[in-house]
């Protein structure tokens, strides 16, 4: 395919990773890249090597609410060496009130842009991407949000980013995403699925400091939390939480998206899907196994199980920005096609 220019919305865990993993990318060029102090952009191609040094340590980990004027800030402190937070430490990026506004302004030289934040708020991801409806963007929007109700959210808006030429892939990281497309190829042997079950193992190969965004957007999944209070948690809360469990956290029953795009996918109904999972935040390796287990009838009257293993040498960064790349690199292929809406990664196969 022709080369494919693309954006980071937040230098957070995911963000720095995306843009390292694009490295390795066949025809993939990262352009623009911002958080919310300030954006780095350079249409010959960012130097990634320079922004991830330059930002290492200085991660902001506060979550603007939507990048704009009525812009709020999560608590949470940022392990800092140099003068500058986030992007604007490095020598390529410069401060702006607005970070995403740039973005939008350049969206003609964008072919896709990755939301790469966690999603605090339910309607964040859908508010961000009604700025980008509004500011005449026509292109493809990814992102890795886990939370079933957002799906909707994004569904509702269906016409307008059909109407305005942009191709929305939503849910398209690990889980959802991997694992979710895993599901749906797993169901293929069936004429009825009954059950489907992933559960995952994640281990914090880049440490806590690199991952806070995505560390407090689990511990919402905890049964004394919802989005709500996770949000307004301090980092010494979150500290004493991971103190609490040792380090290892565990999840059942998750609220997870993969639900409703594999019901949206017409795979089974989103009330026969279960997630859930165990966090090692102070190891490298992963706790369990992650996998995937579909059981379905088959068209002859047997009942099975296809089963799909991760390998516990792959990271979380591996498993969740080498799929949320590649389905990117789906998406522009539909949207070159002339394809617009939103999919979900049971929809589609990403590109490699």
């Amino acid at each position: 395919m022709d080369d494919v220019t693309f954006a980071v919305l937040g230098t957070g865990g995911i963000g720095r990773r995306a843009l390292e993993v694009s490295q390795y990318k066949d025809a993939l060029t990262p352009v623009a890249a911002c958080d919310r102090h300030g954006t780095a952009i350079d249409f010959d191609g960012l130097d990634v090597d320079e922004l991830l040094e330059a930002t290492e340590g200085n991660i902001d980990n506060e979550v603007a609410t939507d990048g704009g004027a009525d812009a709020a800030a999560v608590e949470g402190g940022v392990k800092q060496h140099g003068e500058d937070l986030g992007v604007v430490a490095s020598e390529q990026a410069r401060p702006s009130e607005d970070p995403i506004q740039d973005v939008i302004d350049h969206g003609d030289e964008i072919d896709a842009v990755l939301l790469a934040l966690p999603n605090y708020e339910h309607d964040f991801i859908p508010r961000t991407a009604e700025r980008f409806i509004e500011g005449d963007y026509s292109g493809v929007m990814i992102d890795v949000l886990k939370r079933s109700r957002v799906i909707d959210m994004l569904d509702d808006r269906r016409e307008a980013f059909e109407d305005a030429g942009i191709t929305f892939i939503c849910g398209a990281g690990a889980t959802p995403g991997l694992l979710t497309g895993a599901a749906a190829l797993a169901a293929q042997s069936f004429v009825e699925v009954t059950d489907v079950d992933i559960h995952w193992g994640v281990g914090l190969k880049s440490g806590y400091e690199d991952n806070r965004g995505t560390v407090r957007e689990d511990i919402a999944h905890l049964p004394d939390y919802d989005i709500e209070t996770a949000r307004e948690l301090s980092e010494e809360e979150i500290e004493e939480i991971i103190d609490d469990h040792d380090g290892v956290i565990e999840f059942e029953d998750m609220e997870h998206a993969d639900d409703v795009l594999l019901e949206r996918a017409g795979v089974c109904d989103a009330e026969d899907v279960t997630v859930g999972g165990i966090l090692d935040v102070y190891n490298d390796e992963k706790p369990t196994t992650t996998t995937v287990r579909v059981t379905g009838r088959t068209f002859d009257g047997e009942t099975a199980t296809n089963t799909f293993h991760l390998g516990d040498e792959t990271s979380m960064e591996a498993n969740v920005n080498g799929p949320a790349l590649g389905y990117l690199k789906a998406g522009v292929r539909r949207n070159r096609a002339g394809e617009y809406g939103v999919f979900g990664p049971a929809e589609l196969m990403p590109g490699f």
